[in-house]
C-alpha cells in the first residue's frame, strides 16, 4: 500500500506525463472541478493530499521559532529574543480560499463517475477538513462566517451584497463543526480501520476533532463567563452563553468514550524503559498504537530539518544546531516519582548548594516523559550521553566563582572547562543558551540531521492520550470524579508516577502542559480555560520569565566537594523580558482589509 504523501508526487508525474495537454497551464480552480482530474482516482488523491498538506497552522516542525514565544523553548541561535507581548494576529486562521477550494472538490466529487464507496470516502475526507479549518478560525478569532458548501462566483459588474456573509455566533460555530463531526460519523464516510502513517483522517480522528471542539467550546462557555468581565460581543460573536457548558462537556466526554470503547488506539507501552518508551511513542511511526492523526513526511521527496536545526552541538551532523532549546519552566513542570513538586534543587535551605556527583542525579526519578521529551544533563541521544557543562567553580574568598570558556574548551590538562553542547550566554549562533535540547520529533535515523537529507519524523496532532485526558476533564467538569480518574491516572501510569486520588482543573492542565509538550497545545488549552493572561502576566516571575539552567563542575583540589556538579538557575539571557499576555490576545483582530471588503464582519473586543 502506497504512502499517502506519494500521491503529490504521483500528481506531478501525471501531469508531467501529458506533454502537449494544458494541465499546467490551468488555474488551481479548473483542476478542482476538471473532469480529466476526477476521472481518475490517482489524480482525485493527489487534489486531495493537496488539500490535506494546506491545513497547518500553530506549531509545527517547519518553524522553530514558533516555540519560543510561550513557556517551553528560548531561542538558541543568534541574540535575544525581545519579545515581550503577543501580536494580534499569532497563529491566526482566516482562509475562505481552501474552504472554497473544499467545496469546489465536493461538488467535483458528487458529478465524477466514481464509484458510490469511493465518493462518501472522499467527502468524509474533505468535510473533515473543512471542519478542522472551522475550528482553528474558531479558536483564534471567534465566530466567522459559515458558508456550508457554498461555491461563491462573482463576475464584473455583478452585486457583491449576496457575497457578504455576517459573522456567526461563537456558539453556532462550534456547534456547526460538531455537526459536521456528527453528519461524517453517522454517514459511515470513513473507515474505523488506523491508515497508513495516520495521514488520512478516519472516523477515529473526526471524533477526536469533535471531542476537541465541543470541550473547547464547554471551556469557554464556563470559563469565559467567570471572568470578572467577560469577553464578549453583544451579538455573540465572541463568547458563549454559560447555558451551554454542561451539553458541551457531555459531548466531548461521549465522543472521547467512543474512541476508547472503540479499542483500535492505546497508550504505547511496549518499551520497558518509559521514558524512551514516551519518546517512541510520540515520535516513532513504525506499528505505532496511538497516533490517530499526524502531519506526515517521507524519505525522499518530503522532508523537513527540524532534527538538523535543533539537535545538541556533540552529535550534530551538519554545521546546524540548538535553533530553539527547552527552558527550566518546562522542565520543572515534570514532577517526581514521590513528589509532585518538579523543582530541581540547586540550594540548601541555608544557601550552600546541592552537590551530586553526576549531573543527570538532578534528574532522577523524574516523570519518565522528561527523558522523552527533552534531553537534559547526562542523559543519551544516538548512543552517546550529552554532556552540559558552563563552566567550573572554585573558591575565592569563601566565594564561588565562575571560570568559563569558549565552548568545547579545555585546560592544560585536557580538563573540559566549558562542554562543546554549552550553555554559554553569548549572541553566537548554533549554540545551546538553555542547558537542554529538545528530544521530541529528533530523528535518530543517521544522516536525518543533515541538510541534505532532512528527516520524515511526523508531527502528531491527534493521539490516543488526549482522548484520555479529554475525557479525564470532561468527567471532572461535570462532577464524576470517579470516571475522571482511571483516565488521568492511566496517563500517569505509562509516565511511572503516583496516581491521583482526586482530580482538579489544576491537575488536567499541568498534566497536559508535560504530556503535550511542543505539540501546538498549551496555547489554545490556557486560552480556552483563560489563564494565559493569568500565567503570562508580564510580571517579573517564574511564569512569565524565561528561566535556564547552567550545569558547573567544582574544580577545588583538596575540597570535598571537587568533582562534584551544581546548578544556577538564570534568567534566560535569550528572552529578557517576560511574557505579557493580554486581554485583548484571547481573540485575534480581524484584518482591515477583511473588514473593508465586508462591512458586515464584527470587529472582536478591544479592537
Amino acid at each position: 500500500m502506497k504512502k499517502f504523501k506519494l500521491y503529490i508526487l504521483i500528481v506531478m508525474l501525471v501531469l508531467f506525463a501529458t506533454g502537449c495537454s494544458d494541465f499546467l497551464d490551468r488555474e488551481p480552480d479548473q483542476l478542482l472541478s476538471d473532469d480529466a482530474v476526477f476521472s481518475d482516482p490517482n489524480m482525485v488523491q493527489s487534489v486531495l493530499a493537496n488539500l490535506y498538506g494546506r491545513v497547518e497552522w500553530g506549531q509545527s516542525l517547519t518553524n522553530n521559532m514558533d516555540y519560543i514565544y510561550l513557556d517551553e523553548a528560548c531561542k538558541s541561535d543568534g541574540g535575544p529574543d525581545q519579545t515581550r507581548s503577543f501580536p494580534n494576529d499569532r497563529w491566526r486562521v482566516y482562509d475562505y480560499t481552501i474552504i472554497r477550494n473544499i467545496n469546489q472538490f465536493l461538488i467535483s466529487v458528487s458529478q465524477s463517475g466514481l464509484d458510490v464507496k469511493s465518493k462518501l470516502e472522499l467527502e468524509g475526507e474533505a468535510r473533515f477538513l473543512r471542519a478542522w479549518i472551522y475550528f482553528n478560525m474558531a479558536r483564534s478569532l471567534g465566530g466567522m462566517p459559515i458558508v456550508e458548501d457554498v461555491v461563491f462566483e462573482y463576475t464584473a459588474g455583478a452585486d457583491i451584497e449576496p457575497l457578504r456573509y455576517s459573522r456567526s455566533t461563537e456558539e453556532a460555530i462550534y456547534d456547526y463543526i460538531i455537526s459536521e463531526c456528527d453528519a461524517i460519523i453517522n454517514g459511515q464516510m470513513l473507515t474505523e480501520e488506523k491508515t497508513v502513517n495516520a495521514a488520512k483522517a478516519n472516523k477515529w480522528a473526526v471524533l477526536t476533532l469533535k471531542a476537541k471542539a465541543a470541550i473547547y467550546a464547554a471551556s469557554i462557555a464556563k470559563y469565559n463567563n467567570l471572568m470578572p468581565s467577560p469577553i464578549r460581543t453583544t451579538g455573540g460573536e465572541v463568547g458563549i452563553p454559560a447555558s451551554r457548558v454542561e451539553d458541551y462537556y457531555r459531548k466531548a466526554l461521549n465522543a472521547a468514550e467512543e474512541v476508547i470503547k472503540g479499542k483500535k488506539y492505546e497508550l504505547q507501552k511496549r518499551n520497558p524503559d518509559k521514558g524512551i518508551n514516551f519518546y517512541q511513542a510520540v515520535t516513532v511511526k513504525d506499528n505505532n498504537l496511538e497516533v490517530i492523526w499526524a502531519v506526515d513526511y517521507i524519505y525522499p521527496g518530503l522532508t523537513h530539518q527540524f532534527t538538523t536545526v535543533n539537535t545538541p552541538t556533540s552529535v550534530s551532523e551538519d554545521m546546524d544546531g540548538n535553533a530553539m532549546t527547552p527552558i527550566l519552566n518546562l522542565v520543572e513542570a515534570f514532577e517526581y516519582k514521590d513528589n509532585r513538586n518538579g523543582e530541581i534543587r540547586t540550594k540548601e535551605p541555608g544557601g550552600e548548594y546541592v552537590f551530586y556527583d553526576k549531573p543527570s542525579d538532578a534528574f532522577e526519578n523524574k516523570d519518565a516523559r522528561l527523558y522523552g521529551t527533552i534531553i537534559y544533563p547526562g542523559s543519551v541521544f544516538r548512543g552517546k550521553t550529552i554532556n552540559y557543562q558552563a563552566g567550573r567553580k572554585y573558591l575565592k574568598d569563601n566565594k564561588w566563582v565562575n571560570e568559563v570558556g569558549q565552548p568545547g574548551s579545555v585546560d592544560s590538562n585536557g580538563n573540559i572547562i566549558t562542554s562543546e553542547n554549552g550553555p554559554v550566554e553569548n549572541s553566537e549562533s548554533f549554540l545551546n543558551k538553555s542547558g537542554f535540547n529538545i528530544r521530541k520529533f529528533l530523528d535518530e535515523m543517521p544522516s536525518s540531521g543533515t541538510r541534505g537529507r532532512g528527516s520524515d519524523v511526523w508531527f502528531v496532532r491527534f493521539r490516543y492520550a488526549d482522548i484520555l485526558l479529554m475525557a479525564a476533564e470532561a468527567a471532572m467538569e461535570l462532577n464524576d470524579i470517579p470516571k475522571a480518574l482511571p483516565y488521568i491516572n492511566e496517563v500517569r501510569d505509562r509516565a511511572g508516577i503516583q496516581p491521583l486520588q482526586t482530580v482538579s482543573l489544576d491537575d488536567i492542565v499541568r498534566e497536559r502542559r508535560v504530556e503535550f509538550a511542543f505539540e501546538n497545545q498549551r496555547f489554545w488549552d490556557l486560552k480556552r480555560w483563560r489563564l494565559a493572561h493569568v500565567i503570562w502576566d508580564g510580571e517579573d516571575n517564574m511564569n512569565a520569565m524565561q528561566y535556564v539552567l547552567f550545569p558547573y563542575v567544582i574544580n577545588q583540589p583538596g575540597h570535598p566537594a571537587h568533582g562534584k556538579w551544581v546548578f544556577d538557575k538564570k534568567k534566560a539571557y535569550m528572552a529578557p523580558y517576560p511574557r505579557n499576555f493580554e486581554l485583548n490576545n484571547y481573540y485575534n483582530y480581524l484584518d482591515q482589509k477583511w473588514l473593508d471588503n465586508n462591512p458586515k464582519l464584527v470587529k472582536n473586543p478591544y479592537q
